[in-house]
């Protein structure tokens, strides 16, 4: 889809008549049955003489295959005296049932083609500006049984789940392709806010277009944090920024270069602080709420008031600051956070986070070693020391290369033992970094799902610091600087699924999540525990469930642990899944151990061989790859009594429903059945080459769960340098760093872009697979 503006003019003359920041505003009545679109501009007249213009506005909606609707198209004649700048209101425009943009996971992201064109008499066409824009309705208020602030999304309750946003780019190499892959990768992850952080900046457009496009809320804060409220080293100035004046220019100049993307949500003052009292009431009252948007308002017709487009936004909630009104504590004290390793069942218990929104709560960030040797000298290629303390702790001492790129420790001495060495102590830079990944995993899946756990009755919401990093950092990240996911990634994706299987880790209580509006019906949670050896010693399906909307059900307890003789190390599968087809829609997967116990188990796991199939087809055209991978655990067949084995997966259709026709493996030759993607669309629209399937088989004898699998893809090289750096980055799969028990299979997606006259190949690694990487393709 093209970015969401543009300016056009005749450069061969100079124009008479100019554009200047259009205002698009929607408001809604009925019961969102009927909209408005408001739209005020500004018209400067450059000539010398009175300019008699045809000022027209169209509104087009896309079809399939880039063909577009128009809708609307309304023209008015206005006249602009000589060198006058006036500012002219357009007759609301009138929609019944329109498409309405939602957030990822809820809905579509519906995106309509607004154009304004300007046509003065005796000169033709002067100047054209367009935007797409989303109708919708968003607002937000302190919620009264959490104290958090609760948002609503065209009247629909939405449980923030969200990540904070640093800057693309230390150095401001910004690009479209590069926002593109970073929201993408916030989408992927099931994420639905992003908090542009105060110590930031403004993004480009391309940042907020690409959030329509992927329905991410965004949280847009000033520039102000802690480089101007008198802290740091040297001091800052106490008093905000030095001109404050020219803060404001460019704070109304950014409301207007953004105000038109349906995924700005909030503006918000400051970080973790208030603006100084002159900037703070200029920006109250800039932001003030037109009354159609002010919270409760039942949008009535009978509003006599001036249209919302001639506010500079009127639509949006402005706070003062990121931990006030309905954040942290709501009264700006320093109550957000933790930023450490935190033991994964804390998560979950009532004395974790006493608020209702938390702006900020962080953790670990380690990459994977590829990152490690190539952004860093051999010297930081040292990993930490682990030192064992008096009290049966252990702390991790890094190198000083690592204490630069704010490393944190998978430690905290006095409250969370060392969550790598629970796996044994690493060897090396490849195994602290594999090691580090199933932490990552573990951590971000335990956090999300803790918050999610009390959806409504003690939060409604957080947002992860952070979620990735515009330099080569160490500190909580989910992808690093080269754009390759770490595995706290897939456990984020998994997590935050609109709905979603999940087990309660201070309680191992079994529960369903369903974030939606909608209820689920005629489904069923299958439960099944593994042990090291490959038997399944529980197993339990808990069928003929309904499951309401916006709500968190607990199914059962998992007795496992309370068995006559359980496993200390061991394995459980969840998966939900639709009764009348047996298609998942979500499907969760844990390595457990007995309380007091460790992972240590895990180690010699890992001489076991797991046989496995994988079955590959590649499509692409010119330098753009798609490759299907469909992976069997081979140890052992299917077990008659497990329908879900192949996994196949209930497609979640644009509308934010579930498409029960599910997804079948590639080789059953359905895959055109499936309801395309955004991408899937675009992309075939273009003839393809299709290389066929091919199947890849790794030996092996043993009987298992095939453990923490991980695709990359790298360049193809004769001449291949060692230790040269093969990735081909970035690569978005639909899932990473997954685990097939025995007989189970499951198809992983990828998508990626080559550099010219590069052959890409694709490996797979694994748990069970670390002597050797696999090509599979």
């Amino acid at each position: 889809m093209e970015l969401s503006t543009y300016h056009t003019t005749q450069c061969h003359k100079p124009k008479p008549v100019k554009i200047i920041d259009p205002h698009l505003v929607s408001s809604f009545f009925d019961q969102y049955t009927r909209a408005y679109l408001h739209a005020t501009t500004e018209l400067e007249n450059r000539s010398a003489w009175v300019a008699d213009c045809s000022l027209n506005i169209q509104v087009a909606t896309e079809l399939e295959g880039s063909v577009c609707l128009i809708e609307h198209l309304q023209t008015q004649h206005v006249s602009v005296p000589p060198g006058a700048r006036i500012q002219y209101t357009f007759p609301k425009l009138s929609f019944y049932k329109p498409n309405l943009w939602w957030p990822n996971g809820l809905g579509k992201q519906s995106l309509y083609k607004v154009s304004i064109t300007v046509d003065v008499k005796g000169y033709g066409e002067s100047d054209t500006w367009g935007h797409l824009f989303g109708f919708r309705k968003i607002e937000s208020h302190i919620d009264s049984a959490t104290g958090g602030r609760l948002f609503k999304v065209n009247g629909q309750p939405i449980f923030i789940r969200g990540g904070n946003w640093i800057l693309s780019d230390c150095l401001l190499r910004l690009s479209k392709e590069r926002y593109k892959t970073d929201i993408k990768f916030h989408a992927d992850m099931n994420l639905n806010m992003i908090r542009c952080w105060g110590g930031g900046l403004a993004e480009r457009p391309e940042f907020y277009h690409y959030c329509d496009v992927y329905g991410l809320l965004v949280w847009q804060e000033f520039w102000i944090t802690g480089d101007v409220d008198g802290r740091g080293i040297p001091i800052s100035n106490p008093d905000g920024p030095l001109d404050h004046d020219l803060f404001m220019l460019c704070a109304r100049d950014t409301v207007k270069l953004l105000r038109n993307y349906p995924s700005l949500a909030l503006w918000v003052g400051g970080n973790e602080q208030v603006p100084p009292d002159d900037i703070n009431t200029a920006l109250k009252n800039d932001l003030k709420l037109h009354p159609l948007f002010e919270s409760h308002s039942e949008n009535a017709l009978s509003i006599e008031e001036e249209d919302p487009s001639q506010y500079l936004d009127g639509t949006r909630v402005y706070i003062q600051g990121s931990m006030w009104d309905g954040f942290a504590n709501g009264k700006g004290d320093f109550t957000d956070g933790p930023y450490e390793i935190q033991n994964p069942e804390d998560f979950f218990k009532d004395n974790f986070y006493n608020y209702g929104f938390n702006p900020e709560v962080g953790s670990v960030g380690m990459p994977v070693a590829a990152m490690i040797r190539a952004t860093m000298p051999p010297k930081g290629w040292q990993i930490p020391l682990f030192k064992k303390l008096t009290n049966g702790y252990t702390e991790e001492v890094p190198n000083p290369i690592w204490e630069y790129h704010k490393y944190i420790p998978y430690s905290k001495p006095g409250k969370v033992h060392d969550q790598i060495e629970l796996y044994g102590i690493p060897k090396d830079l490849d195994d602290f970094c594999l090691k580090a990944q199933l932490v990552n995993y573990v951590q971000y899946r335990a956090l999300l799902e803790g918050w999610t756990s009390r959806m409504w009755s003690k939060y409604t919401g957080v947002l992860i610091w952070k979620t990735q990093n515009p330099w080569s950092g160490l500190r909580g990240q989910f992808y690093d600087y080269l754009l390759d996911q770490t595995a706290g990634f897939y456990g984020c994706r998994c997590a935050a699924e609109p709905i979603h299987v999940q087990l309660n880790l201070a309680t191992y209580f079994i529960e369903v999540v369903n974030t939606t509006s909608e209820e689920l019906s005629n489904v069923a949670v299958e439960a099944s525990v593994w042990d090291l050896e490959g038997a399944c010693p529980s197993y339990n399906v808990f069928d003929k469930l309904s499951l309401p909307p916006k709500k968190v059900m607990s199914i059962s307890e998992l007795n496992h642990p309370k068995s006559e003789n359980p496993k200390p190390v061991y394995f459980l599968l969840l998966k939900l899944y639709n009764m009348s087809n047996n298609s998942i829609i979500s499907r969760n997967f844990y390595w457990l151990y007995l309380p007091g116990g460790d992972y240590k188990l895990l180690e010699p796991y890992r001489n076991k061989r797991i046989p496995l199939q994988i079955t590959s087809k590649t499509s692409h055209k010119d330098s753009s790859y798609e490759i299907e991978m469909n992976v069997q655990n081979k140890s052992e067949k299917p077990d008659p009594k497990i329908l879900t084995y192949k996994n196949k997966f209930a497609n979640r259709r644009e509308d934010g429903e579930f498409d029960m026709s599910s997804l079948e493996p590639i080789h059953d030759k359905t895959e055109e059945k499936q309801k395309a993607g955004l991408f899937q669309r675009l992309y075939r629209q273009f003839p393809r080459e299709t290389d066929g399937s091919k199947i890849t088989e790794i030996k092996g004898s043993d009987v298992g769960v095939a453990f923490f699998l991980k695709f990359s893809v790298h360049a193809l090289k004769t001449d291949n340098k060692g230790g040269e750096d093969t990735r081909i980055l970035p690569v978005h799969y639909s899932d990473n760093y997954f685990s097939l028990v025995p007989g189970e299979e499951m198809s992983i997606k990828m998508s990626f872009e080559v550099p010219q006259g590069v052959t890409p190949r694709v490996t797979l690694e694994g748990w069970n697979y670390q002597s050797e990487v696999h090509t599979v393709i």
